[in-house]
């Protein structure tokens, strides 16, 4: 590995941060070594000129090739090893975590070359990089100009350096942050006092349960990564599992193939009555076991699905709805306590009073199915009633048949109490009847606006502009 670095520059007393902290450390122990060289050591003449005007004419100065060549030629004679030349610049490569995550896995050293002014003469980098023994990098810290090369010089260095074993005494710490090992910006941290001016830490982290930290941690990384840096998150779309495509739905962000598009989840409207129950009833059938004619379909959705029924939901009760650019995928009607069946067939063993709403329907287009959209409905639609209602617990029916249906609902944290009849067009079919337990299986936070996220289960804000579902049943 990379065990020492050396700096050309015509400031060496900027580099004197590199005594304090873990480097300083570092160096003290002789895991790394720093070597810092001052340019003007190489220069002639009673000023020690190390720059001259540009050829061509122009604003500002260049550094001196002849300067730099002999400053260049000791530092890299000193060390006779592979060597890296490490040259700043605005119009340099972008340096990542997995460029450094390389330099710090090469044998020998780097040596960074500060320029000022103008930059360094373009022969420099065009002489070492014709020799065996020098790989020549020029890289930037970003889309945006420094005076010279020296801040970049230090990232550079603090970045390979921490990375060298020995440095960092804990090496699993260096494996959870951002652009390392999942390759997603890092997750929120937290620390003592548990609550401070009124701001609390995450329930999830101080409950001891470490599959359910894992999984809030990894699902805040992949909401800060599409909320800050979807290039980055784009990159991995292969590797994104359910819960993760979840988890981006809750944070605004579906997954279509191998593009990332920007998910808006919110109330419906009144005036949108019709549009809601063109929706509904064309995905009304996906949910209907196959026995239910086409015409026994189209009676049940004049009745139940029709505007005026869909726009008297939508006053008084719980409808979300789920679009992409502009356009409707899916949609929930939670219905407004007492649900059904609660005391009659159905026992709920809860042992204090319950407020039981009734999920009457959960639909996303086939075209959006497995991106995560109806989780995002649900627990969009179950925070709104217990906003309203102050739930303990959600009740629903679906076909015993609908086999996706009943899968997505365990896994969402429904258990079966029951069996019903369920008339669809004069047609009696059977249904099992699921509750989920808020109190056991809390609503999931909507993690659009991340920051309020995580420190509540109610924050949120608006989804954010990106570049450019599953069929539960009723």
């Amino acid at each position: 590995m990379v065990a020492r670095f050396d700096v050309v520059t015509i400031f060496p007393e900027f580099f004197s941060v590199l005594d304090v902290s873990l480097l300083g450390k570092a160096g003290q122990a002789g895991t790394l070594e720093f070597g810092i060289h001052d340019l003007r050591e190489w220069a002639s003449g009673r000023h020690r000129s190390v720059d001259d005007t540009p050829y061509g004419g122009g604003a500002g100065m260049v550094m001196r090739a002849d300067v730099w060549g002999r400053a260049l030629d000791d530092v890299i004679a000193a060390q006779p090893s592979p060597c890296v030349v490490a040259v700043p610049t605005p119009a340099g490569e972008p340096l990542t975590q997995r460029r450094v995550a390389e330099l710090a896995q090469r044998e020998g050293r780097i040596v960074v070359a500060c320029g000022r002014y103008e930059g360094i003469d373009r022969r420099v980098i065009d002489h070492y990089a014709q020799r065996d023994d020098v790989d020549v990098w020029e890289f930037s810290l970003g889309d945006y100009v420094l005076n010279g090369g020296e801040v970049a010089a230090l990232a550079l260095i603090e970045a390979v350096g921490r990375l060298v074993t020995g440095v960092v005494g804990n090496p699993a710490s260096l494996v959870e942050e951002s652009h390392s090992g999942a390759g997603l910006l890092e997750y929120p941290a937290y620390t003592r006092p548990p609550s401070w001016r009124g701001l609390d830490v995450p329930g999830v982290l101080r409950e001891g349960n470490h599959a359910k930290v894992d999984r809030w941690r990894r699902d805040a990384a992949l909401a800060i990564s599409a909320a800050r840096r979807p290039d980055v998150l784009s990159r991995l779309l292969a590797d994104l599992d359910r819960d993760d495509r979840a988890a981006l739905a809750r944070a605004g962000v579906v997954v279509d193939g191998d593009e990332l598009s920007r998910l808006v989840v919110r109330p419906a409207h009144p005036d949108e009555a019709e549009a809601v129950s063109e929706l509904a009833i064309r995905l009304f059938p996906d949910a209907c076991p196959p026995e239910i004619t086409p015409d026994q379909i189209a009676r049940h959705v004049a009745h139940e699905l029709s505007p005026a029924v869909l726009r008297a939901a939508i006053d008084s009760e719980v409808v979300t709805l789920a679009e992409v650019e502009g356009r409707l995928i899916g949609y929930a009607y939670l219905a407004a306590p007492p649900a059904p069946y609660v005391g009659d067939s159905v026992t709920l063993d809860h042992g204090s009073p319950t407020t039981v709403a009734y999920l009457s329907k959960l639909y996303v287009d086939p075209t959006s199915r497995g991106g995560g959209v109806a989780v995002a409905l649900l627990e969009a639609a179950l925070r709104e009633g217990c906003q309203r209602w102050g739930l303990t617990h959600v009740l629903l029916g679906t076909n015993t048949g609908n086999r996706r249906a009943r899968t997505f609902y365990r896994r969402t944290g429904f258990r079966k109490k029951a069996t019903r009849t369920y008339d669809v067009g004069g047609v009696l079919n059977r249904d099992v009847v699921l509750v989920r337990d808020l109190t056991a299986h809390p609503v999931q936070p909507d993690l659009t606006g991340w920051g309020a996220a995580w420190n509540n289960d109610s924050g949120t804000s608006s989804p954010r502009d990106l570049p450019q579902g599953e069929r539960t049943g009723e």
